[in-house]
């Protein structure tokens, strides 16, 4: 394996390992700022159980999204350099946002959130995680900013001296179509992610028996959000394609194996092709719903490989512009497939959990469990499939893959570094499974800890609405205050709740 080679494996398994966390920190930010105000609003105890039990989870999981972050711009100068020298002066601005803005925001916030439950007013406190959860979502959508120039550059001219693309319009780099579309996408995929990660947390309690009248509103609630956020994914996953097609005609086509220009193209559902990728041997196909997918009409003209390659030959020059087929076509299945298999799962649930219902088998839970594989399954493959499908360009019809490396790291150093950080990783995935399990055995805190670590700004507490409540002083025996009360404290505080 030559530097580019050894370079792309880097990239891309560092790249794949930091998006498993992505999308759950985004899902689980929004989900205990939801659950927070929840708390607040109904004065519930077991809200505010829930609330902090997951945001462990989503601390744990923030921790370690930002470490394998780091790592990813640090790669555009050491393995990439000469990408970085040709794409700097517009990659950098959504990077910068993405820096000083969003991720400012998020870590501030977070911040305040984590030692803020005894200082900060209750209202205020639950605020900062709304400012978190918006924080991950605009730093996602920097980000994909800048991933959305490299499949479609916009806004820049070319200088004329360099060769450079210049920024002359970050409106566009922004608000792009393609941005907007691919924000969205990910943002449905998020909230997927993260409801069935919170119904197989809650579906392990269920089959433990532990807490069963917490985690069983928990698991119905999860279903209906996966349901939501699957249909909501498809959607955004349909329009997303019809853009694709638009802007990536190549990566639509590799991603079905279309060979050859089609009116009322067929959708495969399985191919084979020749070992050079050249032609289809052999496929089973539905008719006419690719070019529904493509362009909204059933038959509607799509272009197939060989034709796109033919193009592109005559306005880039001489050279091979496909991708690796078989990588495109099948992620781009496996994607689709676990979306599928996580709906038809939410639809399920919700059968086996209809009026009240509680599945006695324990196989139901134990698929429960780990439905949650199917969500990082589609997330990765749906990124494998995004960029390799792009190639063999960084920045879509300006610079090559092969022209991207840095020409200084020789093959050795750049396999010292795979190695070193592939063992890092691997380190911290175990890590990361360890600390998320000790959590999820640990379990719920039980109430009278949560409310303790409010402090004085526990929203029950005679301190901290400002008086006492129900008639109710500190010279009466059954108060919370009084000399007498201290061993119904707990029952009087779950009745007032309720």
């Amino acid at each position: 394996m030559d530097t580019l080679g050894i370079a792309r494996w880097q990239f891309g398994i560092t790249t794949v390992y930091h998006y498993l966390f992505v999308p759950i920190t985004i899902g689980l930010a929004l989900f205990v700022a939801i659950m927070e105000t929840t708390w607040l609003r109904t004065r519930n105890p077991d809200h505010l159980r829930v609330t902090k039990f997951f945001s462990k989870l989503f601390l744990v999981n923030f921790a370690i999204g930002v470490v394998t972050g780091i790592v990813q711009e640090f790669q555009f100068g050491m393995n990439w350099s000469s990408y970085s020298r040709f794409v700097g002066d517009v990659f950098g601005a959504p990077l910068a946002m993405e820096a000083l803005l969003a991720f400012f925001i998020e870590s501030t916030f977070l911040g305040l959130w984590i030692f803020g439950w005894d200082k900060l007013p209750p209202k205020i406190h639950a605020a900062c995680m709304w400012m978190v959860a918006f924080g991950t979502m605009a730093s996602a959508y920097f980000i994909l900013a800048a991933n959305s120039f490299m499949q479609h550059p916009v806004g820049i001219e070319l200088n004329p001296d360099t060769g450079r693309p210049m920024l002359n319009d970050i409106g566009a780099v922004l608000f792009q179509k393609l941005q907007l579309i691919t924000f969205s996408h990910v943002m449905t995929t998020a909230w997927m992610t993260t409801a069935v990660l919170i119904v197989s947390v809650s579906a392990w309690f269920m089959l433990k028996k532990r807490e069963t009248k917490v985690f069983r509103p928990l698991v119905k609630g999860g279903l209906w959000a996966l349901l939501v956020a699957s249909l909501l994914t498809f959607v955004t996953g349909d329009l997303q394609g019809k853009v694709m097609t638009e802007v990536q005609p190549m990566k639509m086509a590799a991603a079905e194996a279309l060979y050859h220009d089609a009116d009322g193209a067929s959708f495969s559902l399985i191919s084979i092709g020749t070992l050079d990728s050249s032609e289809e041997v052999w496929a089973i196909r539905v008719p006419k719903v690719l070019s529904f997918m493509a362009t909204g009409n059933p038959n509607g003209h799509v272009e197939g490989i060989n034709n796109v390659q033919q193009r592109y030959e005559q306005l880039y020059g001489p050279g091979d512009y496909k991708p690796n087929i078989p990588v495109t076509y099948w992620m781009f299945r496996f994607m689709m497939g676990a979306g599928f298999a996580l709906l038809a799962f939410s639809i399920v649930g919700l059968w086996l959990m209809r009026r009240g219902r509680t599945p006695k088998k324990k196989v139901v839970w134990h698929l429960a469990i780990i439905a949650f594989t199917a969500a990082l399954i589609g997330n990765s493959t749906g990124w494998i499939f995004t960029e390799m499908g792009r190639q063999p360009w960084t920045v879509v019809g300006m610079f090559e893959t092969k022209d991207s490396v840095s020409p200084s790291v020789s093959p050795g150093t750049a396999l010292i570094s795979l190695i070193s950080l592939t063992l890092v990783y691997a380190v911290l995935a175990v890590i990361e499974v360890g600390l998320m399990l000790k959590t999820i055995r640990k379990g719920l805190p039980d109430e009278e800890e949560a409310l303790r670590s409010l402090g004085k700004r526990n929203p029950l507490s005679d301190s901290a609405s400002g008086g006492s409540r129900d008639g109710d002083g500190p010279d009466d025996p059954d108060s919370a205050g009084g000399a007498g009360g201290t061993k119904k404290d707990a029952d009087d505080v779950l009745a007032f709740a309720y």
